[in-house]
């Protein structure tokens, strides 16, 4: 099958301004190039953010619900072209297409719930202790929002933040992983065709900057963009969030996972394994909230490796291809440095594990340069440290318990902190794992990838602690202000009854 590459000029019509030779973007599907940039100099990265700055002060005076006009009227562009979007983003980072469609899908679901979020910024009034005095507690908007997203969601996690920036008043810089900028120039097309329609609209209101590291730091160390949100590693959150620190500004951070589900003795293994296959194998396992570990009760502990290791089989057989192909379950990892991760992965834990199935590197028909690969199912008799550090490919461990104490014991054993899952017909143990999970996230029922925009996607520990997309997230691009005001005739009183007259 032919790459579609007609639809990256039809998505970014001004992408012959962007070409350079500094940044090859290569598709995971078969190794070829499909473009190469120019990043953006620091000269042209600090007139960005000067931009920025000029497009949030006239942003930020804009009504609320206005604002939410012109995300909705993106969402309108986004249902327009999901097909093609959803194309590039398979092009680019190798997701099959079905789970592209989903991803923008999750952009047109957070446009709709930032609509009605506009007209939802809602502070309180408080009541004062002091006589003819009233309190309330006012949500202003916050200024710049810079957004560092990752490869494995390309044009998602920046809508999520975004579209929820953009109703509360700031503006956005935007860095994508320089695996997959082509994306983030194609979303940027699209909002530019609706803002420049949109008399409210100030120029740079969006604006995309083109690099690596060196140009993600430069925005992070600028005290100028309000609001950092990173998602990516935790050793990414370890290098940007100590510089946000300290330049006292605003952190939010969706780093990594080491998810895991629990299969209790009364779990209905019709539900549980077809949730753990798309949590260990969807998207190749390289979502952060993909299944990394399965702990087993010991009475399925042998039943449920069986099963499973049927299903590796046969999705190694004949369901592991190009993602653009229908029939595809599984594409490529994103590159070699991958595939040699999930190598050394299984190495390090060889000596510990009962037995290994998979994991070896697959062979895709006219896809030589893509790095293709077996989904592993790892059997171990206990947790180790080797398994502590998360690995972006599908890679599964299988472990078995006791009782639910341990299972939770083992659960909350590792650094990150973002998804869990049990599968349980007790009740008793549904409520005991939900309040025993150290997660930010915890199903019932469900496995641990698929989280819905209508809920704050974050997690605890080395996960960051960052909420983004529903709940109350939208507070995060605001900044909060306790106005009090006194509307008396005479002297008026102090707080805690104190007297201070002369």
């Amino acid at each position: 099958m032919a790459l579609p590459r007609s639809v990256i000029d039809d998505l970014i019509p001004g992408l012959s301004s962007a070409l350079g030779s500094d940044l090859p973007v290569t598709s995971p599907i078969d190794g070829s190039q499909l473009a190469s940039l120019k990043t953006d100099s620091a000269e042209e990265i600090d007139a960005k953010i000067f931009l920025s700055v000029k497009a949030f002060e006239a942003w930020r005076d804009v009504p609320g619900p206005r604002r939410g006009e012109l995300v909705r009227l993106f969402g309108e562009k986004l249902r327009a072209h999901k097909e093609a979007l959803a194309t590039l983003v398979t092009l680019e980072c190798g997701k099959i297409l079905e789970e592209g469609r989903g991803e923008v899908q999750e952009m047109i679901d957070i446009c709709d719930f930032a609509v009605g979020l506009s007209r939802q910024l809602y502070g309180l009034t408080i009541q004062s202790e002091r006589p003819d005095h009233v309190m309330q507690e006012n949500w202003l908007p916050l200024g710049p929002v810079g957004i560092i997203s990752a490869f494995n969601f390309p044009v998602a996690v920046w809508a999520w933040n975004a579209c929820l920036a953009f109703v509360c008043g700031d503006s956005c810089l935007w860095k994508p992983s320089e695996k997959t900028p082509l994306t983030a120039l194609a979303c940027q097309a699209l909002f530019d065709e609706v803002a420049k329609d949109f008399p409210d609209a100030p120029e740079g209101l969006s604006q995309v900057i083109i690099g690596a590291r060196e140009q993600g730091n430069q925005m992070v160390e600028d005290k100028r963009v309000a609001l950092i949100s990173a998602t990516g590693s935790t050793r990414m959150g370890q290098e940007v969030g100590p510089k946000v620190a300290a330049r006292f500004g605003r952190l939010l951070l969706e780093l990594g996972g080491n998810n895991a589900i629990i299969v209790t003795p009364s779990a209905d293994l019709s539900v549980a394994i077809p949730s753990i296959l798309f949590g260990s194998v969807g998207t190749a396992g390289q979502r952060c909230t993909s299944t990394r570990r399965v702990i087993v009760h010991r009475s399925l502990f042998d039943q449920v490796v069986e099963t499973l290791g049927r299903a590796y089989r046969q999705i190694a057989g004949d369901r592991i291809g190009n993602p653009l192909e229908s029939s595809t379950l599984v594409g490529p990892l994103i590159d070699e440095a991958a595939y040699l991760a999930m190598q050394e992965a299984i190495e390090r834990v060889r000596p510990l594990s009962l037995a290994i199935m998979g994991g070896s590197k697959a062979t895709v028909q006219g896809c030589d340069g893509g790095f293709y690969v077996e989904p592993c199912l790892v059997t171990l008799a206990s947790q180790p440290p080797e398994i502590f550090q998360e690995t972006f490919a599908p890679l599964t461990y299988v472990i078995p318990y006791d009782t639910i104490e341990e299972a939770l014991e083992i659960h909350n054993g590792v650094p990150q902190g973002l998804s869990s899952a049990i599968m349980t017909t007790d009740v008793r143990e549904a409520e005991f794992f939900k309040r025993r999970s150290d997660c930010g996230i915890a199903n019932v029922n469900i496995g641990t990838s698929g989280a819905e925009i209508g809920g704050a996607f974050g997690g605890e520990k080395e996960t960051g602690g960052g909420r983004e997309s529903g709940s109350d997230s939208w507070r995060a691009y605001m900044r909060r202000q306790t106005s009090t005001t006194y509307f008396g005739k005479s002297k008026p009183a102090l707080a805690q009854g104190i007297s201070f007259d002369l």
